[in-house]
């Protein structure tokens, strides 16, 4: 059986692995192309929707995203996430509408060949750098008076606890949403930390599981000020962690533990 378990395992890995690089070796001369002008990045945004549509859908697995409520497409926004996987990027990809824009540490920037799209694409913060950190402050603000909306994990980092509690959260994005009066999102993502564990902690792992998104209501800034950025950033860690614990299977499991005996949550759905 252990055997089988094995086999069953890399077959599936191999699948997932297949269908992840082959649709993107196929578009990245047009990405290349693309991103030569900013005019044309939001048509690069559109193929890796699409891209991420795509693996993700060739994955198998059920995948669930619950609406608490539609955001208005004609608003911007920043979605906080939690952060527990390299497939937290493409999750919001495929379920968030509009040309976005992600916050990401800029090692994503050195991945072979993907790294110059998103390099050029999306916005690389070196949180050990605080030349690093303010250019990536000046170039959210940017974004969000171009009219597009915001992506910022606001752990900054994938935790050893990922999917279950939460690292304490950074000020950015909170204060970014007051200074702008823009809504705050809550996104919690309770499940991915048990389809593909962190790379860089424990190598390339996958495993067949149920995927759920959760988008909460939006929490308006209006009226907000820098005194009010404590509470709104608490209010957002709660919604968030709340959400986690609702969907942990164990308070004593860690991102690392062989998830054998879970049943799946719910139907799948966008």
């Amino acid at each position: 059986m252990k055997v089988l378990k094995y086999l069953s395992q890399r077959i599936y890995t191999t699948w997932c692995c297949t269908w992840f690089i082959v649709p993107f070796v196929v578009t990245y001369p047009v990405q290349v192309l693309l991103i030569r002008k900013q005019q044309w990045h939001r048509h690069v945004h559109n193929i890796n929707r699409l891209w991420s549509t795509i693996f993700l859908r060739m994955f198998l697995t059920p995948l669930q995203v619950e609406w608490r409520t539609k955001p208005d497409p004609n608003q911007r926004y920043i979605f906080t996430p939690n952060h527990s996987s390299y497939l937290d990027i493409p999750m919001m990809l495929r379920a968030i509408p509009g040309f976005l824009n992600f916050v990401g540490k800029s090692s994503l920037a050195k991945v072979p060949l993907w790294g110059k799209v998103y390099g050029a694409l999306y916005i690389c913060v070196d949180r050990r750098s605080a030349m690093s950190s303010a250019k990536s402050y000046i170039q959210s603000k940017k974004t969000l008076d171009e009219g597009r909306s915001l992506v910022i994990f606001p752990e900054g980092t994938i935790p050893l606890t990922a999917g279950h509690k939460m690292e304490e959260f950074k000020d950015g994005p909170f204060k970014i949403a007051i200074e702008k009066q823009v809504a705050v999102v809550p996104v919690t993502m309770p499940y991915n930390q048990y389809f593909m564990p962190d790379v860089e902690e424990v190598g390339l792992k996958i495993r067949r599981h149920p995927l759920k998104m959760i988008v909460h209501e939006p929490i308006e800034t209006t009226g907000m000020t820098l005194e009010d950025l404590p509470a709104l950033k608490e209010r957002v860690f709660k919604i968030i962690q709340q959400e986690l614990t609702k969907h942990n299977y164990s308070k004593d499991v860690n991102r690392y533990t062989d998830h054998q005996k879970i049943s799946a949550p719910g139907q799948a759905g966008v």
